[in-house]
């Protein structure tokens, strides 16, 4: 069983909240609290504003 890092949890780096959101996202995600931007798309990873404060990986079984 193999684990991809598809998720990881960002720290807001203007109010310290922490959420978890997609490595690659599609569209802008702002933080929940003060709004402030915590990633953007790029086309390839995503271009985080704050902190990585963990990757966060999905099983994926049969590999």
């Amino acid at each position: 069983m193999t684990e991809k890092k598809k998720f990881v949890r960002i720290k807001c780096s203007d109010c310290e909240n922490e959420q978890i959101t997609f490595r690659h996202v599609s569209s802008k995600v702002e933080c929940m609290v003060c709004g402030a931007p915590l990633a953007e798309p790029t086309g390839g990873y995503s271009e985080f504003n704050g902190e990585i404060v963990e990757e966060l990986g999905v099983s994926e079984e049969g590999e």
